[in-house]
């Protein structure tokens, strides 16, 4: 009879992707703190994090700094992915980090397009790329909301987007121009009959946060036409 006594220990980045669910991150966030934890790790030769300690952390975010280029804001990312990894998943005090070089904030302004900058750009535009650029310019959406968005958090009749985890991971109402309306109905159907098609080979299912995949069990593949 198999000992199910013991259980293997997951590895260390899936103790961080089954933290940082339970805490309710985003995937977006996820992703981005395994990704450094795991340059962490290459980078002092593969190493556990739990035989490292401040001066590894520090070398590494220096490195980042001196020779890697990266500005404040990456690096910022950086530094909370390690320190998150250190307090909620191995429970380690590292200490006060003292010496950090960092990295210098950019100075620069940011381009903002004209009414006849944008107008010239959507000429070239056309499709699934034109839908999606109308969405991020008409309806303020970041790239990555707009590629992210769900047909549940789109509302015909009052003419509203709900964008969900959100910068800050905070959901907000957006708006939905008019305009817009009838090329997303026209390629929801589009894709309506697409999934139709997926389903009976098996396949358009799509990963649901959280626990909603227990709860509701048949909600990965089901598909909600817009009217």
């Amino acid at each position: 009879m198999k000992d199910t006594s013991l259980q293997t220990k997951p590895k260390l980045l899936d103790q961080v992707k089954i933290t940082m669910r339970a805490a309710h991150y985003s995937k977006s966030t996820e992703e981005s703190y395994v990704s450094w934890i795991k340059r962490f790790i290459l980078f002092h030769n593969k190493r556990h994090p739990d035989d490292m300690g401040a001066e590894e952390i520090k070398a590494f975010i220096n490195n980042l700094a001196t020779n890697r280029h990266v500005s404040s804001s990456t690096q910022n990312q950086a530094l909370s992915a390690i320190l998150y990894l250190y307090k909620n998943v191995l429970r380690k005090e590292v200490g006060w980090l003292e010496n950090i070089i960092r990295a210098h904030s950019s100075k620069r302004l940011p381009v903002v397009f004209t009414k006849s900058e944008v107008k010239e750009i959507f000429n070239y535009l056309d499709g699934i790329p034109r839908l999606v650029c109308s969405l991020l310019y008409g309806s303020g959406l970041r790239l990555g909301e707009a590629l992210r968005l769900r047909i549940k958090d789109i509302n015909f009749e009052y003419k509203q987007i709900i964008v969900r985890e959100s910068k800050g991971e905070k959901d907000r109402i957006t708006t939905l121009p008019e305009s817009l309306i009838p090329d997303l109905k026209q390629h929801l159907n589009k894709v309506y009959l697409l999934h139709k098609n997926d389903l009976k080979k098996g396949k358009g299912k799509t990963e649901l946060p959280h626990a909603l995949a227990e709860k509701y069990p048949n909600a990965s593949k089901e598909f909600r036409l817009a009217t």
